[in-house]
């Protein structure tokens, strides 16, 4: 049974060390009631203590990795509803389908594609992480021959199939891969349980509802599988998303330990852009794991655009590092301009810049990773801290026309910029969209 933060507190050593990240004890009793913490950040917690309170300090979903190496993907581990309670910690993993119908030509073309998948945006990676081998040709032996190729693109695999021994078969060929088995039904949950069982592999339980699904992961359980991701077959979209948030709540809110797993949604129906609609929906309400069945990167970059916005940590903004950056290869002549360290911000200006094909400085101005007129107006973006940042970058040394272009939703600082720096301020254009177009007629004449 749960336990209330003054009994977790009368467990504790009293010694508000602070080592744990909170200021006293009771803080910290009250976080791990609350499963915002676990018990490990504190240092100083007897074997006895450890032991009382290893339910308390379980936390509320389980966290399961599938793949292994640079392929291991781990997802769950999830403590609250909404982002802005405190933050989503692992962000879902996107899995792209891979038939075991499709002749051998096709079936290579797809793993070369998936193997290619490389996106980035605001200097990160978005990566998609899986290979889900799919089994409509009901064979065994091709279902076997597709999931060893998926294991060759270097991905995390998933076994999408109902056939117990088409799953054992895949799993003698990938099996040391770690791969995630997808799925056990109520009627196949004792041959896939043993199946998953002998492999080491996670299982996918499925289920309609969520009251079976509770059922059927405490069937697995008893069979040796110790690590479960829920999948709700539900009958259509709708029920789905009310199903997903239902188990969230009653495995968060309510410790509802066989609930307390990761979800996997398959989003592989309709044409690319129903699914990267309804997969990017998926990401927001609640799925740890999406299949989708395009390969078209048009349409898996909305998804992992979507993930990275909902799971960066709202109280973090992304940042970059607050310097003098290069764009191109820029000389003494090159235009000098700054923006603030917002991720955001500074690579949709670099972005322009680089369209604009004028090699360029930008400064970097350290905001605390707030765009400029968030910036401007939480007085974090000034004259001073402009000027400070380019003696701190020792921009004299890189520049010999002493000349700065500011943002034009700052123009009003221009005066004391000038007079602070004794530079001359040119007032750029608002949007920096119009960065090429300034360069070139403003800038050059």
């Amino acid at each position: 049974m749960a336990l209330s933060g003054l009994a977790i507190f009368k467990l504790l050593p009293k010694t508000n060390c602070k080592e744990c990240g909170h200021p006293t004890c009771l803080a910290f009793a009250m976080a791990l009631a609350q499963k915002k913490v676990g018990l490990d950040a504190c240092p100083h917690a007897s074997d006895e203590a450890r032991e009382q309170l290893a339910a308390a300090a379980a936390p509320p979903m389980q966290t399961v990795t599938f793949g292994v190496g640079d392929a291991a993907c781990t997802v769950g581990g999830e403590t609250v509803l909404f982002r802005h309670e405190e933050k989503f910690h692992r962000p879902t993993a996107l899995a792209v389908t891979l038939p075991d119908d499709l002749d051998g030509p096709a079936l290579e073309a797809r793993c070369q594609r998936i193997r290619g998948f490389a996106f980035e945006r605001i200097g990160q990676a978005m990566p998609v992480e899986a290979v889900a081998v799919t089994n409509p040709s009901g064979d065994a032996v091709r279902f076997a021959a597709a999931t060893e190729a998926a294991g060759a693109t270097g991905k995390a695999v998933i076994l999408v199939t109902q056939d117990a021994e088409a799953a054992r078969g895949a799993l003698a060929k990938v099996g040391a891969a770690k791969p995630l088995l997808c799925g056990a039904t109520p009627e196949t949950a004792d041959a896939m349980a043993a199946a998953a069982a002998e492999a080491g592999c996670p299982i996918v339980a499925q289920a309609a509802d969520a009251e079976t699904l509770a059922d059927l992961t405490q069937t697995l359980k008893t069979a040796g599988c110790d690590q479960i991701v829920l999948h709700l077959d539900a009958a259509d979209a709708w029920t789905e998303m009310a199903g997903l948030y239902r188990i969230r709540t009653l495995a968060l809110k309510q410790s509802c330990q066989p609930l307390g797993h990761p979800v996997i949604a398959l989003a592989t129906e309709g044409n690319p852009e129903a699914q990267a609609v309804r997969a990017s929906s998926l990401v927001c309400k609640y799925a740890a794991i999406v299949v989708v069945d395009t390969v078209e990167p048009w349409a898996l970059l909305p998804i992992l655009t979507t993930r990275q916005n909902i799971y960066t940590d709202p109280q973090k903004p992304v940042q970059v590092e607050p310097k003098l950056h290069a764009v191109g290869d820029p000389g003494a002549d090159s235009p000098l301009m700054f923006t603030t360290n917002f991720s955001l911000t500074y690579y949709t200006v670099q972005g322009d810049v680089e369209a604009s094909r004028v090699p360029s400085w930008i400064l970097c101005v350290d905001t605390e990773g707030t765009s400029v007129l968030t910036a401007y107006s939480g007085d974090k973006l000034s004259a001073e801290s402009v000027a400070k940042a380019m003696k701190d970058a020792d921009v004299e040394s890189r520049v010999s026309h002493r000349k700065l272009i500011i943002p034009g939703y700052v123009a009003v600082m221009s005066g004391k910029l000038q007079e602070e720096t004794g530079w001359d301020v040119l007032v750029g254009p608002r949007e920096s969209n119009q960065i090429p177009r300034y360069l070139k007629e403003v800038w050059k004449a």
